[in-house]
């Protein structure tokens, strides 16, 4: 016999749209806008690094970090945001959604603060206190992934639920906007107020010593929209679902969404304790009756989570060929440190705007009309198309004519990656497991992710390197751009072929995609019968 749904939980189900919702939205969302903030506004700042702690006395070209240092400046992140994830994603089924969020964010404002403070007598200790904080502000941002996700999940009513978990993750977009405009005021500021020449007409002169005070300012900036953010994570209340089924307590659930949803609701403790005492509902992560009923499931979502981050996150093989080809960044000795800085955060803006901004919004408008499936097919299909686009034909997007429509397509496959997998990968996960483990499960998915991430950014960043021929500094030979473009379309390929393990969502209840309001013999005859939860509604 089915469980007896609370009355709590069907009130949220159905609840109409919100002011509540909206600021749910906007406190979960501040978390992502920082997260996007400090992950991103690193490649902004890379190149000065390299200018002002690796510059070589008579060389033609400014300095570069080493590969190994940059390697470590722009993954340790990364590393940290894995570990994270899986550590906070566990920690939040076990004391509760609402205690831990707050950690996540202190961790976040302390360890951006302690990157602009890095400090060091050489080169290489400052990048090692700067990868340290960095470290550690990835292990924070890794916990808000399945926190802000699952708390968004069991806020919302099932109706527009895709669309506010969406809206959260949307907000990296704008959080990758604000680390170029960051980038663009504060080095136009400090290059109006101590002009330099350019590096060909004076090497040492080029970099100013107040350039300096630029990275640091640009990375310790993203404390700000977390600490003004940390005074309302914890006034939000502990999701009904955690406080229901989780902690078995009604009434402190009835009482939190009373106050919420402005209705008046019953605690219906007895439904929770027959519920509790039927069997089926109580295994655990490493069970058989959790691989029976979601084994395939997080199957899914980890496999299209780390397939799709290898391929978003490659974007970084091919930005600095953009952006120089097209007249957007000239040659690095043509510019002053500070000047250089500049056109590289105007030209991510751009970027941004034109692309990751849009395709993020898209799918907030669509994923509760057309589901999750169906836009995580779409977007694996068009990034695999585009990748192919560009690889085939590489030797004619080479050319300086041809630049242009080379862009386009660059764009349009990082569009269809944001309306589409880059997006659903972190819905879903927040949808399809019980309450005791969603939290957990979904760091599980993101971690997938992250390891996705790391391949993506360092794997192909050597794989691209050419056989024969000029390479970047300190790298040994790959496979080539043109190979590493038809690798990626194959992996975009394999992304949409596993997307067939993650079931649709889309206007169930959190209880229905679980099953968490099934005892142990209704959900075996469900299975025999064949009548389970499908990929695709029919």
């Amino acid at each position: 016999m089915a469980k007896e749904q609370l009355q709590v939980l069907n009130a949220l189900d159905l609840a109409k749209t919100q002011w509540y919702h909206f600021t749910a939205i906007v406190i979960a969302g501040m978390g992502f806008f920082t997260d996007a903030y400090d992950l991103f506004c690193i490649s902004i700042v890379t190149r000065l690094l390299g200018r002002i702690y690796y510059h070589q006395e008579g060389a033609e070209k400014p300095g570069t970090l080493p590969p190994n240092i940059a390697a470590a400046v722009n993954g340790v992140a990364f590393c940290g945001t894995l570990a994270g994830q899986l550590f906070f994603g566990w920690l939040g089924d076990k004391l509760g959604r609402k205690n831990v969020y707050g950690m996540t964010l202190m961790i976040m404002v302390i360890c951006s603060i302690g990157s602009g403070l890095s400090f060091g007598d050489t080169p290489n200790s400052v990048m090692a206190t700067l990868c340290f904080f960095r470290f550690w502000l990835g292990f924070g941002i890794g916990g808000d992934y399945p926190l802000s996700a699952t708390i968004m999940s069991e806020y919302a009513n099932k109706k527009t639920r895709g669309a506010f978990i969406a809206a959260v993750f949307a907000m990296q977009g704008f959080g990758i906007l604000a680390g170029g405009m960051v980038g663009i005021v504060i080095s136009a500021a400090f290059n109006a107020a101590y002009p330099a020449p350019a590096y060909v007409d004076n090497a040492v002169a080029s970099t100013v010593s107040e350039a300096d005070f630029v990275w640091r300012l640009i990375v310790m900036f993203g404390a700000l929209p977390a600490a003004l953010t940390y005074y309302w994570r914890m006034k939000m209340p502990e999701t009904a679902r955690y406080t229901a089924l989780v902690a078995k307590n009604a009434k402190q659930a009835a009482s939190d969404m009373s106050r919420v949803l402005q209705v008046e609701l019953d605690a219906e403790p007895e439904k929770i304790e027959k519920n509790s005492q039927e069997k089926g509902n109580e295994f655990g992560l490493f069970s058989k009756a959790f691989v029976n009923r979601h084994g395939l499931h997080l199957l899914g979502t980890t496999s299209t989570w780390f397939l799709l981050d290898i391929a978003f996150y490659s974007q970084n093989l091919f930005q600095k060929d953009i952006f120089s080809g097209i007249g957007w960044i000239p040659p690095a000795n043509t510019m002053n440190a500070i000047e250089e800085v500049y056109k590289i955060a105007r030209a991510q803006t751009l970027i941004a705007l034109c692309s990751t901004v849009p395709g993020y919004w898209f799918t907030v408008a669509f994923i509760d009309r057309i589901g999750r499936f169906a836009i995580q097919l779409m977007g694996f299909f068009f990034m695999t198309v585009f990748m192919f686009a560009l690889a085939i034909p590489y030797d004619h997007w080479t050319h300086r004519d041809n630049r242009i429509g080379f862009v386009i397509m660059y764009s349009l496959t990082f569009f269809f990656a944001n309306f589409g997998p880059n997006a659903t990968t972190f819905v879903v996960p927040a949808e399809i497991f019980p309450a005791r483990l969603r939290s957990t499960c979904h760091g599980i998915s993101a971690a997938a992710g992250k390891a996705g991430a790391i391949v993506g950014s360092f794997g192909f960043l050597y794989a691209s390197q050419p056989s024969k021929g000029t390479r970047d500094h300190g790298y040994p030979a790959g496979i080539g751009m043109r190979n590493s473009l038809i690798v990626l379309g194959c992996i975009n390929a394999l992304g949409m072929a596993f997307t067939f393990l993650v079931p649709e969502a889309n206007g169930k209840s959190l209880e229905e995609m679980s099953k968490e309001n099934e005892d142990e013999y209704e959900t075996e005859v469900r299975a025999s019968s064949g009548n389970d939860i499908r990929t695709v509604p029919v």
